[in-house]
């Protein structure tokens, strides 16, 4: 990091901080002028004209600035050290995850429109909502077999669209 400060200056800048850091380890200083004290050296520091080489970026990323990230992505990185071999043990478990979601959506699907045409016994039909003639309507039975087919389009289409999108 290059200084803009002669070896005067910055030694005169070093035997200033150190007096500080000695009287305030003496304990005399009442705690509210401690915190006055940090507060007008922070608005020094603050309102010092110290150029910033990250501020262009960001206005990019109003969440977060573009050091931050690199900070966070380089954590990442040495707390959690990835090769190629990793990478493909990943993508295969992600596939995985994809394979088995499509089955339990395919299956749902199935089973649910079989409750819908396979006759169900009389004490499992619970209730008929709806009445097409004397004998025949829809029972409570058949709207719950409609939610399992739903449900099972919704995880078929949520697999899909999570395979294409990756």
């Amino acid at each position: 990091m290059k200084n803009k400060l002669t070896n005067n200056d910055e030694s005169l800048l070093d035997t200033k901080v150190d007096e500080l850091i000695l009287l305030l380890k003496k304990g005399d200083i009442d705690k509210e002028y401690i915190k006055v004290i940090q507060q007008r050296i922070n608005n020094a520091i603050d309102h010092n004209p110290i150029p910033q080489k990250f501020d262009a970026f960001s206005g990019l990323d109003q969440e977060q600035n573009r050091l931050d990230m690199v900070t966070n992505l380089e954590l990442l990185l040495t707390q959690h050290p990835v090769d190629s071999r990793e990478s493909k043990r990943y993508l295969f478990h992600e596939k995985l995850k994809r394979i088995v979601l499509i089955a339990i959506a395919v299956t749902m699907i199935i089973l649910g429109l079989a409750m819908i045409i396979m006759p169900a016994p009389p004490y499992f039909e619970m209730f008929t909502i709806f009445y097409f003639t004397k004998d025949d309507g829809i029972t409570l039975m058949d709207v719950i077999s409609v939610l399992i087919v739903l449900t099972g389009v919704y995880l078929f289409i949520n697999a899909i669209l999570r395979k294409i999108n990756s």
